[in-house]
């Protein structure tokens, strides 16, 4: 029987734990009640308790006070979206309870799990039942109830809180009626599971890889290219070969098999008379030498991988000392302006408006608490306001907020790009930054958005049926429109966000809409409310064909 945990033990479970909801995470973010192509809950939770687990697979002298601190430290600023800076929160408040404990007992991981609660649910502004928060919560009644009735076996306790934890996600569609239409349970509630189950595994002894791997990362999320990385064939070879001699089924499993001798990446494909080859090497001669025993070639390419990967790295290399060299200290000012966007046109936008610092983000890769803190620190004023632009990312601000001590942050809590450009078009320098915000905070919720994207999967929310690739319209409380022309979809969805009240309509094209679209677009919807000021404007953003508002 094991009655007690001391600091290694539970190091382990938390690495355990992270691996398995990392292994997961995919199937994490199928569970999304939208199917929207972004990465969303598994990946936000994955990304925050990586960040952590990173900072406690480093240590060395492993004592509970300082893997309390690696553990808090790490997630909070790692967080990423609601969910991961709801991990994050629970992280906070459980390892705040034990940071002072040298083993854990029972009853001391029981008071843990009350304090990880009160903390989270002290993160959320409105708190709503069916979430991850819903099953942290029953996790720690039961671990409290087991507590009281004095169970000291840890492996009966973990084994009951997680049975229970597990039927409490279970009950989550019927706490969250769109969970229930979409035949999902809770992806955040899952996660937290899976965070559990992992350390459950590692408590028990099973043989698991704990190996913590860094990814490269950016402010943006995307990785740049590395200058160790490994080419082990570094030709990129490619030829037709125009066909001489039968070339059947046999032949060609021969052919493939000897190109998998000297290479990788192997693509062959015929077609009546002719063969399209491409393979990476180290020697093209051995393969272009076989394919001349099947006829004669053409359209012969060879490219020098390793030299391409050694330029790409020079030019970024150059690019960055250039930027460095011509960077300058900004000059000091009393309030300065941080802006989430994803998008060359939305970018140039807020710039236009006055915006100091951009975060590379937005529904596709939602920025961690750190890269907040990093924004912050870049820009050189008293005051800094911070507009998420996205109800995903509104937390890790908040968060971002919190830790901040030498200078007065603001966050304006904006759920769309549309309510950020609003937001920052009314602030006025003569008001206090405490009258800003709250005329901010008015005018944001005089604006209507809607935004254009396709369905990663079948589905059925708010009764309304969808297949996967249809065009969505979503709107600021659900889906407003889905079709299979995007215009048409951009259309109706303008229809359902108007009323009389409004006067004005702002499109932002994305990345993969021509000019001559969107205009036809601005035309119909002016035929249609003749008497509103429509604005066209480039965009830029991934994902989301158009980012409409209406105010």
């Amino acid at each position: 029987m094991t009655n007690t945990i001391d600091a290694k033990i539970l190091a382990k479970m938390f690495l355990a734990g992270a691996k398995n909801l990392e292994s997961k995470k995919e199937w994490i973010n199928d569970l999304n009640v939208f199917p929207v192509p972004d990465g969303d809950t598994g990946t936000n939770m994955t990304l925050t308790i990586m960040s952590a687990a990173k900072d406690v697979a480093a240590m060395k002298d492993i004592d509970m006070l300082s893997l309390c601190k690696a553990i808090s430290s790490g997630s909070l600023r790692g967080a990423r979206g609601n969910s991961g800076v709801i991990l994050s929160q629970l992280f906070r408040g459980f390892t705040k309870s034990i940071r002072e404990k040298e083993q854990l007992d029972i009853l001391m991981l029981a008071d843990a799990c009350d304090k990880a609660v009160e903390t989270a649910y002290k993160a959320v502004m409105k708190p709503k039942e069916g979430t991850i928060l819903t099953v942290a919560k029953g996790i720690s009644v039961k671990a409290r109830e087991l507590a009281e009735e004095g169970c000291s076996d840890f492996t009966v306790f973990f084994d009951e809180v997680i049975r229970c934890g597990d039927e409490v996600l279970e009950r989550t569609p019927e706490m969250l009626p769109v969970l229930k239409q979409a035949g999902v349970v809770d992806s955040g509630g899952q996660g937290l599971m899976q965070v559990l189950k992992g350390a459950y595994d590692a408590f028990m002894g099973k043989e698991l890889d704990l190996s913590i791997s860094e990814a490269p990362h950016t402010e943006s999320g995307k990785a740049n290219a590395q200058p160790d990385i490994e080419i082990k064939y570094g030709y990129c070879t490619e030829f037709i070969i125009m066909l001489n001699r039968n070339f059947n089924i046999k032949t060609e499993m021969d052919f493939k098999e000897y190109l998998e001798s000297i290479g990788d990446s192997i693509v062959v494909v015929a077609d009546d008379d002719v063969v399209k080859v491409h393979v990476h090497t180290n020697d093209p001669g051995l393969a272009i030498q076989r394919a001349l025993r099947y006829g004669s070639l053409s359209n012969m390419k060879i490219d020098n991988m390793r030299l391409e990967h050694e330029e790409k790295l020079f030019k970024e290399s150059q690019a960055a000392s250039e930027k460095a060299a011509s960077e300058e200290p900004a000059p000091h000012k009393e309030v300065g302006f941080i802006a989430v966007s994803a998008g060359d046109g939305i970018n140039e936008i807020f710039k236009g408006l006055g915006v100091d610092h951009m975060i590379q983000g937005g529904q596709t890769m939602n920025p961690s608490t750190e890269d907040m803190l990093n924004a912050i620190e870049k820009v050189n004023a008293d005051t800094v306001f911070i507009l998420p632009n996205n109800k995903n990312i509104i937390l890790a601000a908040n968060q971002a907020q919190m830790m901040v001590k030498d200078k007065k942050i603001v966050v304006v809590p904006t759920k769309t790009v549309p309510q950020g450009i609003t937001a920052i078009i009314n602030y006025v320098p003569d008001l206090s930054a405490e009258e800003n915000e709250e005329n901010m905070k008015q005018e944001i919720h005089r604006v209507k958005t809607g935004q254009v994207t396709y369905a990663v999967r079948d589905t059925v929310i708010e009764d309304k049926e969808i297949k996967q690739g249809d065009y969505m319209g979503i709107g600021d409380s659900g889906i407003l429109s889905i079709g299979g022309d995007v215009s048409d979809v951009a259309f109706r969805m303008v229809k359902e966000m108007m009323d009389e009240q409004l006067e004005l309509i702002s499109i932002y094209y994305g990345e993969d809409i021509t000019e001559n679209d969107a205009e036809q677009l601005r035309a119909q919807i002016e035929r249609e409310y003749p008497s509103c000021d429509i604005e066209l404007q480039y965009g830029g953003q991934p994902i989301y064909y158009y980012i409409i508002s209406a105010e």
